[in-house]
Formats: C-alpha cells, structure tokens, sequence
C-alpha cells in the first residue's frame, strides 16, 4: 500500500462495543459494523466500552503518532451526563484539574487546566441504547480537554463526587460526529482529515 492511497473514516462507535477489530467472543466489536473497512484499517486511540461518540480510523499507520504521541496537542469535545446538580465550585474544580490515579501505579495526577461547562440536553442526543429516568437530579457537562489518560473523564468526575452516566466524544479539533449516527461511517479525503485535525507535518 502506498502512502496515497490510504484512507481516513470517522466512526460514532455506539455504546457497549469495543474500539477493536478482534477481541473477547462475547464482546461487540468493531467487525460487526455494516461497514467494509480496507484490510489494515485500525483506531486511532479509544474509547472505553461504554462510552461512544468520534472515533477516528486509518490504514495510515502514522496517524497514532502524529495525533497523540506528538509535542503538539489537540482539542477534544465530550459531552458528559453525571448524576447530580453540579456545583459552582465542583464545575471549578474540573476547569483548574483534579487529583486522579494512574492506570499501573499508586501515583495521583493532577489533570490539566480543561474547559467545562454546564449545557442543556441536545435536542438531537443520539439514542444510547439504554434508558435514563430524567426524574433522577443529573447535570451535562460540555468538557474540552487537550489530553486523555486512561479513562480520565470518568475519573475526573469521581474525584468530585459524581458519577459519569453518559460519555460522548463529540470532535477532535474541528473533526466532529456532525449528523452520524451511531454505527455509522463516514469516509473524508487524506488532506481534509489532517486540515480538520490540524496536523500539518503529515506528508
């Protein structure tokens, strides 16, 4: 495969599957898509089990580096649902970084400075697959973070004593879900994929 032609998707990985091609038998995985992905399309990154939104996928190995593993850092967007009101000072906790624990180790990591922000439920929420009574106090958060440690999320709104319900990655820089639903693909053209994601040392 030449480096021309390798191709870009952008997937909205629906809740409880696995950001994988090969995994656990009684595991949903990303093989059961009605998608015909190319031979060598794998993720770049992932996201938990249960938790859905943007995921990006590639035959261009390099992508992973470039997007992740580089000195240059990119925005991410998620929309998160928390059990209870969040609280002026606990929204404020999350914007200025909070205490959480490292997969593999006892250390704590203090996050970065992040956006975050109370918003009202979207009108066009994509269906999650399982139920929420709305009768129970919760609260949605529109978080914009620059990095993305293991679970970091989930564990950002634990250390401020609530717990994550919903968890959609909505876009990476200005790559988004836009109108896709979950289950869907949509390919997007090589020099599109890096201008949107604002990589510019990809050729």
């Amino acid at each position: 495969m030449t480096e021309a032609s390798h191709r870009y998707f952008v997937l909205n990985k629906p809740y409880n599957m696995l950001s994988q091609f090969i995994g656990p038998a009684d595991a949903r995985k990303l093989d059961e898509l009605a998608f015909d992905f190319p031979d060598g399309t794998h993720p770049i990154g992932r996201l938990d089990g249960i938790s859905e939104g943007l995921l990006l996928l590639t035959t261009n190995k390099k992508v992973t580096r470039l997007l992740f593993q580089g000195e240059t850092t990119h925005k991410r967007s998620y929309l998160v649902q928390v059990y209870k009101v969040v609280s002026p000072a606990n929204l404020q906790r999350l914007r200025e970084g909070v205490a959480i624990r490292i997969r593999g180790t006892e250390e704590l990591y203090v996050t970065a400075p992040c956006e975050v922000e109370i918003v009202e439920k979207p009108t066009n929420l994509f269906q999650s697959g399982y139920e929420f009574d709305e009768r129970i106090p919760h609260t949605w958060l529109l978080i914009t973070m620059t990095e993305g440690k293991f679970r970091q999320i989930r564990k950002m709104v634990t250390a401020i004593n609530h717990r994550c319900q919903r968890l959609i990655r909505l876009s990476i820089e200005e790559l988004s879900l836009e109108d896709l639903q979950p289950g869907q693909v949509r390919e997007i053209e090589e020099e599109t994929f890096f201008q949107q994601l604002k990589i510019d040392n990809w050729r």
